[in-house]
């Protein structure tokens, strides 16, 4: 078999190239907000996913290295925001710090966790596990409420380090 794909062991100290390797792997966007002490605090995520019906369950992963994650490992309770294509600003802000709501509309759901308008999906979560997982740390979340739109909204998607939407073939 002949292709353009460069081989190489993910444990050889490259892990510039690891991580553009997982960057071909284009995904949604969510913002995972929590309540503290301090206040409400938020962090963008391309690591979601879906994991049980029954239960219903999801997981989202940050990184042990974030000044934020102790604060959402320890949370009780969390809210998990899925990114419609026009919340690029919404991303970007809690890509780089999670204090600063202001701009934004938000309201607290009734465990006083902050919840962004607009989004296309929310999922109020109690944290059901957390497991660590190598540089990150898994975070299970059992679902007890959802929020949906059903306008047909095109999501933000993040690929190759970029933000961008996904466009279906009849559109393109």
């Amino acid at each position: 078999m002949s292709d353009d794909l460069i081989p190489f062991a993910p444990d050889s100290g490259d892990a510039p190239a690891l991580r553009r390797a997982f960057g071909r792997f284009g995904t949604g966007v969510t913002v995972v907000t929590v309540k503290t002490a301090q206040g409400p605090l938020g962090m963008t995520a391309n690591s979601f996913a879906s994991v049980s019906l029954d239960p219903p369950l999801v997981l989202w992963s940050p990184a042990i290295s974030s000044k934020r994650h102790d604060s959402f490992t320890s949370a009780a309770s969390f809210c998990i925001h899925v990114l419609g294509a026009d919340q690029e600003d919404l991303a970007q802000r809690f890509a780089g710090q999670g204090h600063d709501f202001s701009g934004f509309d938000w309201d607290e759901d009734a465990a006083g966790v902050p919840t962004f308008a607009g989004c296309l999906a929310r999922f109020h979560c109690n944290t059901y596990a957390v497991h660590p997982a190598g540089d990150h740390s898994l975070i299970l979340g059992h679902v007890q409420q959802v929020a949906l739109r059903e306008d047909g909204a095109a999501g933000l998607m993040f690929d190759q380090g970029r933000y961008g939407r996904f466009t279906p073939r009849d559109e393109a």
